[in-house]
């Protein structure tokens, strides 16, 4: 998938048939549209374009009217909806910066600069409740008057249901919010997973616990930035580890603030998953997961994050955590043995 920072690049396709939105967490409601938008490209003989947005445009109103209560909790980062957008078969990405300016545009601005002239767009499929324009003053009427007149066909998609209920980022958010992690995998069709690279941290973690969790190497720690400061899900979690060994790796994770460690250090006031492998990969000795692209995923939350008032009360809980997660993964290993023979 080719990916663009805006539409005034020289690699950018002259014509294609784009879907709209902001596509948080890229759930089963938009794979359906994926899906319909690379049929209709594939008709058409022109690649399919995801049009999406950086950051959120409530994200850019929330600070704009310095009311950040109006930003929406974030589902997934840039890096993982650009990997499912691909994964789903999109052949083009284009990423907007949304700001001021385009904020201002009325809805015929945003036809004319952005889907005609920016993308030669040849078809427009959008939801059901698609808004566009300044004041959000363009709807799906407008549009679709709009490309009997400029040449390019419109479609809207109708909600997408599951069991009854309606699939969408808000749904998706809400189970994530409230631990309900296998709705939320039901929702977005695959276990939520937050991916990225291997950053350097303050290493504490390798110096908790070493005795107890054996060979020195204390409850080390794989350490992700959640570039958002809302993110939907919190807390600690049973997860599993992909990128490091051949198989996925059993694990326990930390997503948040980490309330108990001094705001000042490295991390500090960032959001952060800090994963704990239960299995360590000795092939990567203490450093070599460093700079590695792994995903995280959070099969089952734990408890939400506590604060300690010292680093031994913080090496008991990690404990604690660490055996909860083993214990969990006890539980569920006949159903995954199951899952995976359902698979084969």
């Amino acid at each position: 998938m080719k990916i663009f920072r805006g539409f005034r690049h020289p690699g950018i396709a002259p014509a294609c048939a784009v879907t709209i939105g902001n596509f948080d967490g890229v759930h089963r409601g938009h794979q359906a549209m994926l899906a319909l938008l690379n049929g209709e490209a594939a008709q058409r003989g022109v690649p399919s374009c995801a049009l999406t947005f950086e950051p959120h445009p409530r994200d850019y109103f929330a600070g704009a009217l310095n009311k950040p209560e109006l930003a929406p909790a974030r589902i997934g980062t840039l890096r993982d909806k650009l990997s499912e957008l691909a994964r789903y078969g999109v052949q083009q990405a284009v990423v907007l910066p949304f700001d001021a300016r385009l904020a201002s545009h009325s809805p015929q601005e945003f036809i004319d600069e952005v889907l005609v002239h920016g993308l030669g767009a040849r078809y427009v499929l959008v939801g059901d409740d698609f808004r566009f324009g300044k004041q959000r003053a363009g709807d799906y009427q407008m549009l679709d008057a709009a490309g009997q007149v400029q040449g390019f066909d419109v479609a809207r998609m109708m909600s997408y249901e599951v069991h009854g209920l309606r699939v969408s980022s808000s749904e998706v958010r809400a189970a994530l919010g409230a631990g309900r992690m296998q709705d939320a995998a039901q929702l977005l069709g695959r276990p939520y997973a937050i991916s990225g690279h291997v950053v350097h941290g303050r290493k504490l973690g390798r110096h908790l616990g070493a005795s107890a969790e054996g060979a020195g190497n204390g409850f080390r720690t794989l350490n992700l930035r959640f570039a958002h400061w809302k993110p939907a899900a919190s807390g600690i979690f049973a997860v599993w580890v992909h990128g490091l060994s051949e198989h996925p790796l059993p694990g326990v994770a930390n997503l948040g603030i980490r309330p108990s460690l001094d705001p000042r250090d490295v991390n500090g006031g960032r959001v952060l998953l800090e994963t704990h492998c239960l299995e360590w990969p000795q092939h990567l000795g203490a450093e070599g997961a460093y700079g590695k692209i792994i995903r995280v995923e959070l099969l089952h939350k734990l408890h939400d994050e506590l604060r300690y008032d010292s680093l031994d009360a913080l090496t008991q809980g990690i404990a604690r955590d660490c055996a909860d997660a083993r214990a969990w993964f006890a539980a569920h290993a006949e159903t995954r043995r199951q899952t995976t023979r359902d698979r084969i």
